[in-house]
């Protein structure tokens, strides 16, 4: 048994002690299933458990309704952290079925499991702050409850409107198969756009001629864009949905709008991306005599992690260690490994070591922070080795003892970090030079044009399609934290 030093084994106590109610988050935001801009009801359950705690409250910060900022204490140090808690549409999965089996047919779930981010992030400051009150710690926890990730939209937005400028450190956490930590860059630029085409309507039939068909120039633009894939680089990444087409097939459509996401491993990639993407928009108005234009409605930058950060979380993390899985946990996680098509090996036994990261193509919103802070980045142990998100089978293990177990070691991983944060004499000036000798000669300019707004009001209709049957599910039980 490990010796847990100070400060931190009160703070792991009260994690063991509130176990019910980190689990009762947990699962409640699963239930809630609420997807970007609508999670109305994720966002009042954090708001309150964390306002009972002492916490003060700001709803709505940079325009978002259902982003949350929580701050507690005073003076320095200011420490930051946050994490996402929507959902995706058609995710919706029963926790612990292993055979599709939704909540609600074709409605909206966590299959990428931020439903468990929260439950950590709540659990953790409720023990730091316990220990902060009981030691007489000075410092300010700032918590942002951030909406709307799957569209990667809202952090960008956050820090251009000055709400990390007086942070020291940020402290981050994302669900994943394995206990661990790393260093330097680790995703994808992103910038989402909508591309719009203006025409002229006419009868498809008797007058095609006198029409400009705004849906000729979209499919246009998707085709030209397509061929144009062999002549980008390697590292690119992009992809379309058409979200408006026409309204029938006898009326050549005066309107047509796509949505495209263009991913690459550097933000100059991605503002490359994005002015080819004009040209080919041009040269589609251009063929069919539409007039065209573009509205970036997300962007946010690679994010990268600060070393010195990353080895204190370490230390943290081989103190906690995996959580002790049971047999039926490791039945459950091959079960679901079958149903997803990929290796049955079961659980990780062991903690991940330190290591620099290596950079995938997927995308995160909170890139932005990484630049302007130090930041350090926790995946902790909710999901399966193996099983991608966004696939339905990334909805199983999210609210099960696979999922709550993973969340409890990854709060008492966080409260330990930044326990040390708080104590350490000196730690956080090293973090700052690291920080500064890792960013020397570059200069952070956000993807993100000055005159973004947030989407107020996105997915509304869909979310209130899909309440009343997801109402059914709710987790009738109150969140209690117990001292």
């Amino acid at each position: 048994m490990k010796q847990i030093p100070g400060i931190k084994k009160e703070a792991f106590d009260l994690i063991d002690k509130n176990e019910d109610a980190i689990v009762t988050i947990n699962d409640s935001i699963f239930a809630f299933a609420k997807i970007a801009m609508q999670e109305f009801e994720t966002c009042k359950l954090v708001s309150d458990v964390l306002k009972e705690q002492g916490f003060t409250i700001e709803t709505g910060i940079s325009g978002f309704p259902t982003a949350v900022l929580a701050t507690y204490g005073s003076g320095s140090p200011i420490i930051a952290l946050h994490t996402e808690y929507d959902a995706l549409p058609g995710g919706s999965q029963q926790a612990g079925v292993t055979e599709r089996k939704p909540v609600v047919e074709g409605g909206p779930g966590h299959a990428e499991g931020h439903n468990c981010g929260a439950a950590v992030m709540l659990g953790a400051l409720f023990a730091i702050k316990e220990v902060m009150e009981r030691h007489k710690l000075g410092g300010t926890l700032k918590f942002f409850g951030v909406p709307a990730e799957e569209l990667v939209l809202p952090r960008p937005f956050f820090v251009r409107d000055g709400y990390f400028n007086d942070a020291d450190v940020v402290v981050n956490c994302h669900i994943a198969h394995d206990l661990s930590t790393t260093y330097g860059v680790r995703n994808y630029g992103n910038i989402n756009a909508e591309f719009e085409f203006f025409g002229k309507s006419a009868h498809a039939s008797t007058s095609p001629w006198t029409g400009v068909s705004a849906v000729d120039a979209a499919k246009l633009m998707d085709i030209g864009w397509d061929v144009l894939r062999e002549h980008l680089p390697l590292s690119q990444r992009s992809h379309s949905v058409f979200m408006d087409a026409g309204v029938v097939p006898n009326m050549v459509p005066d309107y047509a709008r796509i949505w495209f996401m263009f991913r690459n491993s550097t933000s100059d990639g991605v503002r490359m991306l994005f002015e080819k993407a004009k040209n080919v928009a041009e040269g589609a108005a251009k063929m069919t005599g539409c007039t065209w234009k573009a509205k970036i409605t997300a962007a946010p930058s690679p994010g990268t992690d600060n070393q010195r950060m990353a080895e204190v979380m370490q230390k943290n993390i081989d103190l906690v260690g995996m959580p002790k899985w049971t047999d039926e946990d490791v039945e459950l996680a091959k079960r679901i490994q079958k149903a997803a098509g990929v290796p049955e090996v079961g659980l990780l036994p062991d903690v991940t070591p330190l290591k620099k990261a290596v950079q995938d193509t997927s995308s995160n919103d909170g890139g932005d922070i990484t630049w302007v802070v130090p930041h350090a980045r926790l995946h902790f142990p909710s999901n399966v080795p193996g099983v991608p998100f966004h696939h339905w089978c990334a909805g199983i293990s999210p609210a099960t003892p696979i999922g709550h177990k993973g969340a409890l070691v990854g709060a008492k991983v966080v409260a330990g970090t930044v326990c040390d944060l708080l104590t350490e004499p000196g730690l956080i000036d090293e973090i700052k030079k690291s920080f500064a000798a890792e960013m020397e000669g570059i200069e952070f300019e956000s993807l993100l044009p000055d005159d973004a707004k947030a989407p107020v009001g996105l997915n509304k209709a869909v979310m209130d399609s899909f309440r009343p049957e997801l109402e059914k599910h709710y987790v009738k039980k109150p969140v209690k934290f117990v001292k």
